[in-house]
């Protein structure tokens, strides 16, 4: 069983994407808009797939746990 756990490997681990860079000058945002602009819809488009990540690992790590609960109730039956 541990084993099969550490076969397994480890959750998926979900990286934080980086926070945009906003300049302090407004003159710096007209110059930079488009590429400004891009930062923030690339960031709005990868926070949003960390959110599903997130998502995902919560519902793994909940089964995983519900798992080694049954299985650790296994085992104290086994014990008595």
């Amino acid at each position: 069983m541990i084993l099969a756990a550490l076969a397994a490997g480890p959750g998926k681990a979900c990286t934080p994407p980086e926070r945009p860079f906003l300049p302090q000058a407004r003159e710096d945002m007209h110059i930079y808009r488009d590429l400004i602009r891009g930062d923030f819809e690339t960031y709005i488009a990868a926070v949003q797939d960390y959110f599903r990540c997130i998502d995902e690992e919560r519902a793994r790590a909940f089964s995983e746990a519900r798992e080694v609960s049954e299985d650790y109730g296994r085992f104290i039956d086994a014990l008595e």
